[in-house]
C-alpha cells in the first residue's frame, strides 16, 4: 500500500536543520496518490488539442530537418556546413528562447502562441524557396530565427499541457482543495500530461525520419518543407484559443524581471539546481553517440548501411516502449524512474562497446531506447513538481534550452573521441560517463524518504515563493542555511 503523507497541521515554526534534504527526498521519491472520484486529465478537450498539435508539429519538424540536412550537404558537400545548420537550429536559439517565453507569458492577448507557429510557417516557406536559389548564410539565419520560435513554443506548450491537466482534475484554474490528496492528484495529472506528450514524441521519433526520407527522395526538399509549413499552420489554428498568459505583480512587470524570478527560484532550490546540472552532464554523454553510431555500424560491426538503419530503428522502438512504460508508471517515484532511465542509456552504450555482433548491439539499442523514453519525461515531471505553477513556462524554457545546448557539446566531444580512439572506446567512455551520472540521480532520489511535517511544508512555501517585500538574498540565505553540511556538494552551481 502506498504511504500517504500526514495531514497538514498549523505551522508553528520553521526548522533550520535538514529542511532541504527532507524536501528533496520527499518530492523526488513521493509517488502520485490517486483520489477517488477525480477526473482523468486526458478527458480535457484542451489537453487533447494540445497533444494533437504537438504530434503534428513534431512530425512536421522531422520533414524540415531531413530536407534541410540533405539539401545543405548536397549543395556544399561539407560536414562543417551541416554542423553549422545544427548549431543554428539549436545552440543559438537556446540563449534567446527563454526571453521569448517570458515575453509571451506577459501578454494577455489571445493567439500569442499561434503567432509563433505562424512565424515558423512563414520562415519555413522562405527556406523552401531558398532551396531553389541556395544561399547558405540566409538559410542559417532563417533556421536560427525558426529555432527560437520552436523552442519557445515547445516550452509554452508543455506548460499549457500541465495547466490543462491540473484544471481538469481540480475543476478550474484555482484548486478547490489544498489537502495532500488534492496536491497528489494534481501532480499525477501533470505526469499523465507529460506521459501523453512523451508517447506522441516517441511515435514521431520512430516514424518521422523514415516518412521524411521517403518524401524528400520522391518529391524533393522544398516539397517536404512546404509540408512542414502546413503542419505549423495546423498547429496555430488548433491552438488559437490557447493563452499562455501568466499574471504577475509589479515585481515581474518586465521580461527581465520574469526571467530573474525564474533564476531566483533555481538558486533558491538546491534540489532543482542540482537536478538541472546533473541532467546537463548526462545529456552531454548521451549525445556522444551521434557521430559514433555510423562509424560503429559500418567499420566495427561491418553491418553496412542497413545495419546502421536497423540500429536506429530498434532504438526508436525502444523509445516508444519506454514512453509507454512511463505512461503506465505514474504512481512510481519520479526519482526511481529518472535513475532507471539514465542507467539504461549508460548500460546500452557499454553494451555497444562490448557487442561482438549486430544482434547483441540491437539488444543494447532496445535497452537504450527504453531508457531514453523514460528519462526525459521523468526529468520534465520532476522539474514541474519542484516549481510553482506560475513559473512552469519559464522553467520549461530553461529545460528546452538545456536540451538544445548539451547535444551540440556531446556531438563535438563524441566526434573528437572517435577520431582519436575507436568506436568501441568512444562508446565505453560515453557509457561509463552516463552511468556515473546515475549515482548523482540516486542521491537526489533517496535522501530522507519520509514526507516533511507541517513545519517543513510551511518552510517550503516560504522558500519557493518569495514575496515582493522579501529580498532575493534572504531566499538564497535561507536555502543555504537550511541545507546541512554534506547534503550536497559545495561545488554544485546553477547550470
Amino acid at each position: 500500500m502506498t504511504a500517504q503523507p500526514r495531514p497538514p497541521a498549523p505551522a508553528k515554526r520553521v526548522p533550520g536543520v535538514h529542511l532541504q534534504s527532507r524536501l528533496r527526498g520527499w518530492i523526488l521519491s513521493q509517488p502520485a496518490v490517486s483520489v477517488i472520484g477525480v477526473r482523468s486529465p486526458l478527458q480535457s478537450p484542451e489537453l487533447r488539442r494540445i497533444i494533437a498539435a504537438y504530434t503534428v508539429n513534431r512530425l512536421g519538424t522531422w520533414f524540415g530537418f531531413v530536407a534541410l540536412s540533405v539539401a545543405v550537404f548536397d549543395h556544399t558537400h561539407s560536414a562543417v556546413a551541416v554542423a553549422a545548420l545544427l548549431v543554428s537550429a539549436q545552440v543559438l536559439p537556446a540563449f534567446l528562447a527563454p526571453a521569448v517565453v517570458a515575453r509571451i507569458e506577459a501578454s494577455p492577448r489571445r493567439g500569442e502562441l499561434s503567432g509563433l507557429y505562424l512565424f515558423e510557417a512563414l520562415a519555413t516557406v522562405a527556406l523552401a524557396l531558398l532551396l531553389w536559389h541556395f544561399w547558405l548564410p540566409a538559410i542559417l539565419l532563417l533556421v536560427a530565427l525558426d529555432g527560437i520560435a520552436a523552442l519557445a513554443a515547445s516550452a509554452l506548450l508543455r506548460a499549457a499541457a500541465a495547466r490543462a491537466a491540473r484544471e481538469q482534475v481540480t475543476g478550474g484554474p484555482e484548486p478547490t482543495s489544498s489537502t495532500d490528496g488534492a496536491e497528489a492528484a494534481v501532480h499525477t495529472a501533470e505526469r499523465k500530461a507529460n506521459a501523453a506528450l512523451n508517447v506522441a514524441f516517441s511515435a514521431t521519433f520512430m516514424l518521422g525520419p523514415a516518412l521524411a526520407g521517403l518524401l524528400v527522395a520522391a518529391a524533393g526538399g522544398s516539397t517536404a518543407l512546404f509540408v512542414d509549413a502546413a503542419s505549423f499552420l495546423i498547429c496555430g489554428a488548433t491552438l488559437i484559443e490557447l493563452r499562455p498568459y501568466v499574471a504577475a505583480g509589479e515585481e515581474e512587470a518586465s521580461v527581465r524581471n520574469r526571467l530573474q524570478a525564474a533564476w531566483r527560484h533555481i538558486v533558491a532550490v538546491p534540489t532543482l539546481r542540482t537536478l538541472l546540472l546533473v541532467e546537463a552532464i548526462a545529456l552531454v554523454f548521451f549525445q556522444f553517440a551521434g557521430p559514433i553510431e555510423i562509424v560503429y555500424a559500418k567499420a566495427t560491426l561491418h553491418a553496412g548501411d542497413s545495419g546502421y538503419g536497423l540500429l536506429l530503428a530498434v532504438w526508436g522502438v525502444g523509445v516508444v516502449v519506454g514512453s509507454l512504460v512511463f505512461a503506465r508508471s505514474v504512481r512510481r517515484p519520479l526519482g526511481a524512474m529518472l535513475v532507471a532511465g539514465t542507467l539504461a542509456v549508460g548500460l546500452a552504450y557499454v553494451g555497444f562497446a562490448a557487442a561482438p555482433s549486430l544482434v547483441l548491439a540491437c539488444a543494447a539499442a532496445l535497452l537504450g531506447g527504453i531508457g531514453n523514453g523514460v528519462q526525459w519525461a521523468s526529468l520534465l515531471s520532476a522539474v514541474q513538481q519542484l516549481t510553482p505553477q506560475r513559473l512552469h513556462g519559464r522553467l520549461m524554457g530553461a529545460v528546452e534550452s538545456l536540451g538544445a545546448i548539451c547535444p551540440a557539446i556531446g556531438f563535438s566531444l563524441g566526434g573528437a573521441l572517435v577520431a582519436i580512439s575507436s568506436p568501441r572506446g568512444a562508446f565505453l567512455i560515453a557509457g561509463l560517463g552516463a552511468t556515473a551520472t546515475t549515482a548523482a540521480f540516486v542521491r537526489l532520489s533517496l535522501g530522507r524518504l519520509e514526507p516533511p511535517d507541517d513545519d517543513a511544508m510551511a518552510a517550503q512555501s516560504l522558500l519557493l515563493t518569495p514575496t515582493p517585500h522579501e529580498p532575493a538574498g534572504l531566499v538564497r540565505a535561507a536555502a543555504s542555511t537550511d541545507t546541512p553540511a554534506g547534503s550536497r556538494p559545495a561545488s554544485r552551481t546553477t547550470p
